[in-house]
């Protein structure tokens, strides 16, 4: 697996990564966005990946490509639950 620069938006009120506020940590943003069980277009040039961490949280993450090769600007990135996460096991069971 290519190496890959992982940046953060920084909560300027909070003064930490945004992700922290959703109680995810660096390693469950990266384990999904290497191995994304879905990964479609967001709004604005985003992107959203969808995948589970080597702990077993499915997650949402909003993304946004680096103009610079191999690097990716991680916006926000959650739990994902309930009707979402039903559908999303749906889709992960119709392919196979």
């Amino acid at each position: 697996m290519r190496d890959i620069n992982f940046r953060y938006y920084y909560d300027p009120d909070k003064r930490c990564p945004h992700i922290y506020l959703h109680g995810v940590t660096e390693e469950e943003v990266e384990d999904v966005l290497r191995y994304p069980a879905e990964d479609r277009r967001g709004r604005e040039g985003s992107r959203i990946a969808l995948g589970k961490s080597r702990d077993g949280r499915y997650l949402k993450v909003i993304y946004v490509p680096d103009p610079h090769r191999d690097s990716l600007f991680i916006i926000t990135a959650y739990d994902l639950a309930a009707k979402p996460l039903a559908a999303f096991r749906r889709r992960l069971r119709k392919r196979g």
